[in-house]
């Protein structure tokens, strides 16, 4: 089983993103991204033993216990290359869920850390992949419609407030929710 944890964003926000995509696709020969695939990937497990399942089952629901928040404040905005715009491959829309979004991430690593799934060394970097770049792409009309598409210079997508996040199955291309696991509210004594 090929597994990740992802916050799901709402249908308003993943239409706006899927008419942005649109406009785009004709400009370049790239994977796009189909809309209904987006998430906010907060721990890419990897392969992970069937057999083992309710484990990961378990690790996961420790990780929404108190001391978690009860919800986390999103917004979908600006637009970008990964690694950086002369060699990218990467092609995404910013996501700013501040220290709450962190600390998910944090806790999700920390809780499969556990059970040995390798603790990721890079900084997260909340995105939404919007399209993957193969080598010989043609990036320049893509980036000249991005100069002037109207975004008022900050291509915002919408907010929302997340209250779970999912252990979602990657298989064939695919993407299947498989538990949720809704954050505790925080108890202020």
């Amino acid at each position: 089983m090929r597994l990740f944890t992802a916050i799901d964003i709402p249908d308003e926000i993943r239409q706006a993103l899927h008419s942005f995509v649109r406009r785009l696709r004709p400009l370049a020969k790239l994977r796009w991204s189909a809309a209904e695939n987006m998430h906010i990937t907060t721990k890419f497990i990897g392969e992970w033993p069937e057999t083992r399942f309710n484990e990961m089952r378990r690790v996961l629901a420790a990780v929404c216990e108190p001391p978690a928040m009860d919800s986390i404040a999103i917004t979908i905005k600006g637009v970008g290359w990964f690694p950086d715009a002369r060699r990218p491959r990467v092609f995404w829309a910013g996501v700013e869920g501040g220290e709450s979004l962190h600390a998910l991430a944090s806790r999700t690593e920390q809780a499969t850390g556990t059970l040995g799934i390798p603790v990721e060394t890079r900084v997260f970097s909340p995105h939404l992949t919007l399209a993957r770049i193969g080598t010989g792409a043609v990036l320049d009309p893509v980036r000249a419609a991005l100069q002037v598409l109207p975004s008022g210079g900050g291509f915002d997508f919408g907010s929302f407030e997340a209250s779970e996040f999912f252990l979602y199955l990657s298989a064939g291309g695919k993407y299947t929710k498989l538990e949720s696991y809704r954050f505790a509210a925080v108890q202020v004594s």
